[in-house]
């Protein structure tokens, strides 16, 4: 007799997770099938159809083809592991993934826009609610532009993951649940310490895992707070959008670190691909082929790629002397 389907949902949710994954909105995405298949008398994996699983995908509002994509792929890779586990001998899913027509080109900052952005970061008032907010959130934007960590990552910093001896942070439970230590400069050991002593001043009693960014001395700064903040400061600098890219978000800040390595490498007469695994690292993607998505080809990066390309292949097409 065939496995249930709950039973199978589990075993694979398990299993992503010894892999050193999260899962946790796939987790809910199953669930909510295996509760579909349930209301409809599917409890059984070898019960599934492609009718019930098509009738389950348009039931989950998806108007973006990005986001039903998603959704596809999750449910997608829990029967091709039924398979490979031989709990099922092929899947009944026939759904195809929907045409994404335009990908999103990123705003990528350069020196004097992020400038700008902490300039004006650092200049917001205070509220009733918010203390410190031009230097939180100046501190924020400048760990994402200035080390390329993720806006969640940036926020979630608690008091012990700063070493300023060392001058390291230790960036815990990133994307797929990774930890890595991020080595940093003084410039940013600077504004860290500037940070950790507005904390110490307003608690002198902080343990460890006490937020490095809150308000309210008890939770972290939200990112989705820190989105909407970014997202107001930049609409008061106008910035001169390119055409085709998309309005600056607070991960473009990500973005333009990754390019901003990658140009700074030509010009110091680097090679960029055998650094590419250093950065991945650095990043904390699985491997270079994550890295590779936020590498979007600007003009200085073709100016140094080709300078790179004429002085590499100039000799062969120089006239021969007489």
């Amino acid at each position: 007799m065939s496995e249930s389907l709950a039973a199978v949902v589990e075993r694979f949710l398990a299993h992503k997770r010894a892999l050193a994954r999260k899962y946790e909105s796939e987790a809910r995405e199953l669930r909510l099938l295996v509760r579909f298949a349930d209301e409809r008398g599917v409890l059984t994996l070898d019960a599934l159809t492609p009718a019930l699983l098509e009738a389950f995908l348009a039931s989950r509002p998806r108007r973006r083809p990005r986001s039903f994509n998603h959704l596809l792929g999750v449910v997608r890779c829990l029967l091709d592991w039924a398979v490979s586990q031989e709990l099922l001998e092929a899947s009944p899913l026939r759904v195809r993934r929907r045409r994404v027509t335009a990908a999103r080109i990123p705003f990528l900052f350069d020196a004097a826009q992020a400038r700008r952005l902490l300039e004006a970061a650092a200049a917001l008032p205070d509220n009733s609610r918010a203390l410190g907010r031009g230097p939180t959130y100046r501190t924020i934007f400048a760990l994402c532009y200035g080390l390329g960590l993720r806006a969640g990552e940036a926020c979630g910093l608690r008091i012990g993951d700063v070493d300023l001896e060392r001058n390291l942070l230790i960036v815990r439970g990133g994307k797929f649940g990774k930890s890595r230590l991020v080595p940093h400069g003084p410039r940013m050991a600077a504004l860290l310490a500037e940070q950790l002593e507005r904390r110490r001043a307003a608690d002198r009693g902080l343990a460890p895992d006490a937020p490095l960014f809150t308000f309210d001395g008890r939770r972290c700064v939200h990112p989705g707070t820190a989105s909407q903040t970014f997202h107001h400061l930049v609409a008061g600098l106008g910035l001169a959008v390119p055409e085709g890219v998309g309005p600056p978000r607070l991960h473009d800040l990500r973005h333009s670190f990754a390019v901003g390595c990658l140009l700074r490498w030509y010009r110091e007469g680097l090679d960029p691909s055998a650094r590419l695994h250093a950065l991945s690292t650095f990043m904390g993607h699985v491997d270079p082929v994550s890295t590779a998505v936020y590498l979007t080809i600007t003009p200085a990066l073709l100016d140094e790629a080709n300078r790179r390309f004429e002085a590499f292949a100039g000799p062969a097409f120089a006239e021969p002397a007489p």
